[in-house]
């Protein structure tokens, strides 16, 4: 296992700097980043991973032409959490954000800023959900709370896919009434023909809601999957009566139609995807651009029988990880662990900009780029506290190597798994005194990474405070302890 220090002394590389073969140079010569997200979109949902039923086709291309990261990973697999990491470089109890609705502190360095300062023209479009408090009508204004974005199209959170809007630099919502993720991007087309004007190179991200629940796409692409043929997982414990599509899964654990209904929308997804490529190459900017794809967290979709997200499980923490960077190998398929906190030291290094010693993550630039060079040999794992409307009653802590699964509550083991005789994690070897051995070492291993990022156990909360909204229905928190004083305070206010 290799913390920042230790991954730059490996490669030779002092801290901060390029570990890549791509120079820092004017900012005409430059790469550029797009980074496209989709929300709640789970790895096991394209066909480059395998799936025999859903349609991907732009993203396959994709990583074809690029590199497909097989073990990328959400290191808090819930969407504040996750990309609060993504944006700083940070474990989540590093960067504050411990839970769901918290607001992201000002005082953060992010790589948005980073590359601003490196003279990168900076945007954000589409669901940004690092503000806190009452999640409507969702204004970020300019300035610190936009954590260093100049190009603002986005709102707080909505996930009425088909009836929402967003903000510009004005408080006056801007309305959607069609699906929203070919709005964004829309915006995210608008955003790069501004090169034609503007010289500067680009980080833009385009986070779209889809496919998050609920679970409903236009019915162009409803009609493309019928939910009697779709191949279930192995570990899928869900309904798989006639019944209607529920498109929100706190009514009914996901089963076929719900499935079909999600695929559907990553279909939707894609075609966006497709669109948004199409431009880049219409413009001249596919060889000057590094172009990545992840989601915050996957989404169980009745896999042992759960719902949703924040598990240890495969389904709900991995997630799509393509990058496609000008040098890099086209058709790579890349099993090194790959976790959201590396994407921010990664994207730096690719493009010249050094590395805030701070930052926790690993630079993975050598693997974009196909060369040899030294990866964490694990993954680390967080969540902090209960959503019990989403089946989760605690927090736990995770470790995921290239072969093995662990994860563990304060109070001792959960979930042991073997991976590579086990791939859909079927027995849970945590009380087998035959994994007692491994059992050890996969311990070993979460002290290691709590001591070394300076986690502990007094980071979590047992209060469901995120349940029905608490945490964010009323006011705005950047910490827990200043949610519970509040409740106190209002115990009127803060009850489930």
């Amino acid at each position: 296992m290799f913390n920042r220090r230790e991954f730059m002394a490996a490669t030779g590389a002092l801290v901060g700097a390029s570990s890549c073969s791509v120079p820092s140079g004017p900012a005409d010569e430059q790469l550029n980043v797009l980074f496209l997200f989709p929300d709640q979109m789970r790895a096991q949902a394209m066909a480059c991973m395998g799936n025999p039923d859903v349609q991907t086709p732009n993203l396959d291309r994709l990583a074809s032409e690029g590199v497909l990261f097989r073990n990328h990973f959400a290191n808090s697999p819930v969407c504040c959490p996750a990309r609060a990491i993504i944006l700083t470089g940070k474990y989540a109890h590093t960067n504050g954000m411990v839970a769901n609705d918290l607001r992201l502190r000002e005082s953060e360095t992010s790589v948005a800023e980073l590359f601003g300062d490196a003279g990168y023209r900076t945007g954000f479009v589409g669901k940004w959900h690092l503000d806190g408090g009452p999640r409507q009508p969702g204004w970020i204004p300019p300035g610190p709370r936009r954590q260093g974005f100049e190009f603002w199209a986005a709102n707080e959170v909505s996930h009425a896919h088909f009836d929402t809007h967003y903000f510009r630099d004005e408080p006056t919502p801007i309305p959607i009434k069609r699906f929203e993720a070919e709005v964004w991007t829309d915006i995210g087309i608008d955003f790069l023909r501004q090169t034609r004007e503007d010289p500067r190179p680009f980080f833009l991200t385009v986070q779209m809601g889809p496919p998050h629940d609920p679970y409903l796409a236009p019915p162009e692409y409803m009609s493309q999957y019928d939910p009697a043929e779709i191949t279930l997982r192995p570990n899928f414990d869900g309904d798989t009566s006639e019944r209607e599509l529920e498109p929100n899964p706190y009514v009914k654990t996901p089963g076929r139609k719900e499935i079909a209904a999600y695929y559907a929308m990553v279909t939707a997804v894609d075609d966006q995807v497709g669109r948004i490529l199409a431009e880049l190459d219409s413009l001249g900017l596919r060889e000057s651009t590094i172009v990545i794809v992840s989601s915050d967290h996957g989404d169980m979709l009745g896999s042992h029988g759960a719902r949703l997200k924040r598990k240890p499980w495969e389904e709900s923490i991995r997630v799509p990880g393509i990058v496609r960077h000008p040098k890099s190998p086209s058709g790579l398929r890349s099993e090194a662990l790959f976790s959201h906190v590396d994407i921010a030291p990664t994207l730096l290094s690719l493009c010249g900009i050094a590395v805030p010693e701070e930052m926790q993550g690993s630079d993975l630039s050598a693997a974009v780029l196909g060369e040899p060079g030294p990866a964490p040999d694990s993954a680390y794992f967080q969540i902090f506290g209960p959503f019990l409307a989403g089946g989760v009653e605690y927090g736990w802590r995770g470790v995921r190597t290239s072969r093995h699964m662990y994860a563990r509550t304060k109070d001792g083991p959960w979930l042991l798994y073997d991976l590579e005789n086990d791939p859909y994690e079927l027995r849970n070897l945590a009380e087998e005194p035959e994994a007692r051995e491994v059992l050890e070492e996969m311990e070993a291993r979460v002290r290691d990474w709590m001591q070394q990022t300076g986690d502990s156990w007094d980071f979590d909360w047992t209060d469901p405070i995120e349940d029905r909204g608490r945490l964010y229905r009323h006011d705005t928190f950047y910490t827990v302890d200043e949610f519970l004083e509040w409740a106190k305070e209002h115990p009127e206010l803060a009850e489930l």
